[in-house]
């Protein structure tokens, strides 16, 4: 309930969004930061992420997100959905510090609600969920590819994933951790979430970060020879036994979401936690400028 709940919430606060178009006889949803394109055909709908410069997850961003997948998950012509990048070299640099800056404790609420919501949507999917990382995902971006059902990384030693966040100052929420122990296993997450590791392609694909790591140009017409592969399952054996597997965790965190938006605000309020991300984002400007 508290899921149908938010997820009306964000419908309403997005329902200018979604305009449609065609290209190359595709369909596209038109938004501002997320792009989507659908062949109806195939069953797949591929999903861009283009909120420049980094992809970050802005409220604006997560917003869109939700709703966009919301409309696919309720068409039944669609079976399965890419998540991929419109940017190059940047799947997604993760949370939007901006959002957790010099805010009031209301934003902040907000903000991690729709955090909240997007991992729910994401991890409890009934649509197969593939990711094709062709760029950096640290973070809030690693975060989207461990609720996928299947990650394929692009073969470039620019490009590292993981949860980093020990290094801005603050803590990876246990939901989070507990996705990513059910990932790697617990002594691999344990060391990797305290030191906020940040792993190049082979060393994620030895690690079980990601399940595939190809040559950049390929990495596309890979997630969808993968995808046809999951696609070739019955939905229904395929869903109840992925639901069978995630429900737990999920769970997990459903009873407890209203505390961990309280402890998240408590934490990221403290004036010290504040000084630090003060500390990041005047580090990014002077790099950017």
């Amino acid at each position: 309930m508290a899921l149908a709940a938010a997820s009306r919430g964000l419908l309403h606060a997005g329902s200018r969004l979604g305009r449609r178009e065609v290209v190359d006889g595709a369909r596209r949803f038109a938004n501002k930061r997320v792009l989507v394109e659908t062949e109806d055909t195939s069953g797949i709908a591929v999903m861009k992420f283009k909120n420049p410069p980094v992809n970050s997850l802005s409220l604006e961003f997560l917003t869109e997100f939700v709703i966009s997948l919301e409309k696919l998950e309720n068409d039944k012509t669609f079976r399965g959905v890419i998540l991929t990048s419109d940017l190059p070299g940047i799947f997604s640099a993760g949370l939007d510090l901006r959002e957790m800056y010099g805010r009031n404790p209301a934003h902040y609420t907000e903000y991690w609600k729709a955090v909240q919501e997007l991992w729910l949507r994401l991890y409890l999917s009934k649509l197969v969920l593939v990711s094709a990382i062709n760029g950096a995902s640290p973070a809030g971006g690693c975060l989207m590819a461990l609720t996928c059902d299947y990650r394929i990384m692009a073969d470039n030693p620019k490009y590292t994933i993981g949860l980093n966040e020990s290094l801005l100052g603050i803590v990876a929420p246990f939901w989070l951790k507990d996705n990513f122990v059910n990932t790697i296993g617990h002594r691999a997450a344990e060391r990797a979430l305290q030191l906020g590791m940040l792993f190049p392609p082979a060393e994620a694909l030895k690690l079980g970060v990601v399940d595939e790591v190809v040559p950049e140009d390929q990495i596309h017409s890979k997630v969808r020879s993968v995808m046809v592969k999951w696609l070739a399952v019955p939905d229904h054996s395929r869903q109840l036994t992925k639901s069978m597997m995630r429900k737990a965790t999920a769970d997990n965190l459903l009873k407890q979401r209203e505390a961990d938006i309280q402890n998240f605000v408590s934490f990221i309020s403290r004036d010290s936690i504040q000084k630090s991300l003060h500390v990041y984002l005047e580090k990014l400007k002077q790099k950017r400028g």
